[in-house]
């Protein structure tokens, strides 16, 4: 079955924001504690308006959710490891991390553009605003730089 172009916007908005999630969680322990309680709640709304989201795309766009690219993770995570040889493993993360968030504001942006269901628009927009609010988090803690 093909997909039709608003189905394929919304499957990459909800792998973007899964690979977000993951990417955050397989990393939890390279974060300071501070950190990681600091980014955490962000990350937890995330997940639950994924869920909502993924509901949705089943009831409204007839989309089944599909595994993230496993191929792509460990990449990411390797690459990431190998930058922590000459920066602060934090800094290292964070960075990573924004550009998790860039890939999700593309997607995001690009779902906008089609014409989507009404109990769908809300939950969107909550997710381009925990975005938003999560890069400002990011680049206030980036700018912080590494501490012991």
């Amino acid at each position: 079955m093909f997909l039709d172009n608003r189905q394929v916007a919304m499957d990459s908005a909800l792998e973007a924001m899964a690979d977000s999630i993951d990417y955050f969680q397989d990393n939890l322990e390279r974060l300071r504690p501070a950190l990681r309680d600091t980014l955490k709640p962000h990350y937890e709304a995330r997940a639950t308006s994924m869920h909502e989201l993924q509901e949705l795309s089943r009831k409204h766009l007839n989309l089944l959710p599909r595994d993230a690219d496993v191929e792509r993770d460990d990449y990411m995570w390797l690459w990431s490891r190998l930058k922590s040889f000459v920066g602060n493993e934090s800094q290292v993360v964070i960075g990573e991390l924004l550009e998790q968030e860039r890939v999700l504001m593309q997607a995001l942006s690009t779902l906008f553009t089609h014409p989507l269901p009404e109990p769908m628009e809300p939950v969107i927009e909550e997710c381009w605003k925990g975005c938003r609010a999560l890069i400002r988090e990011l680049y206030r803690l980036q700018k912080q730089g590494p501490k012991p």
